[in-house]
């Protein structure tokens, strides 16, 4: 034996130390490695379909209505003697191309005939239910009845409509982004 140690090239003893010192069995490696891998799957199914499903919780929803109902509300009610706080109170609760319309539709049309035929209209939401809710949109559906008078016509006229409002969550807000009637 002596003489087969003795003909081995020098600086392979560190080899014969690793070796010995170091016998790992496959099997344990094998479940430790499962182990991690299991942990990461279960990491990464957390935050990628349970994390979004809270951020979709009932109460979520609850305040994706009340948001559309608040500005359904702001929108449509207004009177000739409060039209410049009313259409503020209205724009904040709109954001994105909503808003650029809204102001140029209120401006153009809404504020000269209110004020020309003395209208005044009162929105007043009777239903609404969530039809899509994600972590950062939703659309509600909502049933609203209005009332209008004017000079020429001083008995309320009602009318009851349907509309889809498409709602972005902004800063933590609710924004109404889309107006459709239905």
């Amino acid at each position: 034996m002596h003489e087969l140690q003795a003909a081995e090239p020098k600086g392979t003893w560190w080899r014969d130390i690793w070796r010995r010192q170091i016998s790992v069995k496959p099997i344990p490696v094998l479940l430790i490695l499962l182990v991690i891998a299991s942990g990461g799957v279960t990491l990464w199914l957390y935050f990628h379909y349970h994390q979004p499903d809270q951020r979709t919780s009932p109460s979520v929803a609850r305040a994706a209505v009340s948001a559309a109902s608040d500005g359904t509300v702001a929108l449509l009610s207004y009177s000739p003697d409060s039209l410049d706080k009313d259409f503020a109170a209205a724009r904040s609760h709109l954001s994105g191309d909503f808003l650029s319309y809204y102001d140029q539709f209120t401006q153009q049309i809404v504020a000269p005939a209110a004020k020309q035929k003395a209208l005044k209209t009162s929105a007043h939401v009777m239903r609404a239910a969530v039809q899509e809710l994600h972590p950062d949109s939703a659309v509600v559906l909502l049933f609203v009845d209005q009332s209008t008078t004017s000079k020429d016509n001083p008995d309320p006229s009602m009318a009851a409509s349907s509309v889809l409002v498409n709602l972005a969550l902004v800063d933590g807000k609710w924004l109404i982004t889309k107006f459709t009637p239905v």
